[in-house]
């Protein structure tokens, strides 16, 4: 018996000693791994352009010449679904009053449902260093009964044209573009209570189509991407403030009053065609733009200090007495060579 009990004393020893070593040799079931960080939902938009001409809805605003541009815009995803974002953007340009340059302010909000996505916002456009065109007092004449001030009266007795020191306005818009497989369309609408600062309410519907090639129809062993696409647009104008309008009897210069209450600014039809080739960050753009705006009608509207004149004794009360001719709105081609990024691209 006794030899029984020292056996089993003797065993549970070396299993006491050996504890230790087999628990060693255990596997530990390891820690789990911290949760990856959640992805912050701010984002940046940036880039820069170089334009042989700055059209806009068919009109030049660099007078025909070279136009560099230039934007930054913060954006913030709610979800995958909802953006929010605001941004500045700046453009050179060549005004009939010499303004400095275009600087715009916009933000809003870019909703998506599955392949249809939308777009409403507002949008500032300032032209800073504006000077008036026509030099005459900011007070109107009189005896011609128009009441107020303005920031500068119209003399128009140099080009037949005018144009006010400030041009700046706003338009609120909303976009839609729906993708269905490789192509994307849909329309814009934007709208102003005073375009440009004519004193005219203004309205801009277009549709917008575009084909962007697979990756198999890529270009240079596939690193060039492709697309073509085109824009056809209506703009509806209203009528000016008294600051633009002619004499009641359409006389001809030199002109000091009485003027009419404004001209009924000419609405047209202007649509775009183009192609273009991407590659990584690049797009090259080339588009051919028109609009139905006569060269007369243009003049009027654009107060083109370089119109050209015109024959004198049209029909009372036109828009444009002095017939004078503007290419400022005529069909033109631009190239466009622009570079596009995200902050969320580089990481």
């Amino acid at each position: 018996m006794k030899k029984v009990v020292l056996s089993v004393v003797a065993a549970v020893a070396v299993a006491a000693v050996a504890a230790p070593v087999f628990a060693a040799d255990m596997a530990v079931k390891a820690k789990p791994a911290a949760p990856a960080p959640a992805p912050s939902p701010w984002d940046l938009a940036f880039g820069s352009a170089l334009m042989t001409d700055y059209v806009f809805r068919g009109i030049t605003q660099s007078g025909h010449q070279a136009s560099v541009a230039a934007y930054f815009e913060p954006r913030y995803n709610i979800n995958s679904d909802w953006q929010l974002y605001a941004g500045v953007s700046g453009e050179s340009i060549h005004f009939a009053n010499d303004a400095a340059a275009e600087i715009d302010f916009y933000g809003g909000v870019r909703p998506t449902f599955g392949p249809l996505a939308l777009d409403f916002g507002v949008w500032e456009y300032y032209y800073p260093g504006g000077q008036c065109w026509g030099n005459g007092p900011t007070q109107p004449p009189a005896g011609t009964g128009i009441g107020g001030t303005f920031q500068c009266f119209a003399v128009p007795w140099m080009s037949g044209n005018q144009a006010k020191k400030n041009a700046s306005f706003y338009e609120a818009y909303a976009k839609a573009t729906y993708t269905m497989g490789d192509w994307a369309f849909g329309p814009t609408f934007f709208y102003t209570p005073n375009y440009a600062n004519l004193g005219a309410d203004g309205k801009y519907l277009s549709g917008i189509v575009k084909y962007t090639a697979p990756s198999s129809m890529a270009l240079w062993n596939g690193a060039i991407g492709w697309y073509v696409s085109g824009e056809f647009g209506h703009q509806w104008l209203g009528t000016s403030d008294p600051f633009y309008g002619v004499t009641a009897n359409g006389a001809a210069a030199p002109i000091v009053g009485p003027f009419i209450n404004g001209i009924k600014e000419p609405s047209y039809n202007t649509w775009n065609v183009g192609l273009g080739f991407t590659w990584k960050v690049f797009t090259l753009d080339l588009r051919y733009t028109d609009t139905d705006l006569s060269k007369t009608e243009c003049s009027a509207f654009t107060s083109d200090p370089g119109a050209v004149a015109g024959r004198i004794g049209l029909a009372p009360n036109t828009i444009n007495p002095l017939g004078n001719t503007s290419n400022w709105c005529g069909s033109t081609f631009i190239a466009k060579l622009s570079a596009d990024l995200t902050l969320g691209s580089l990481k």
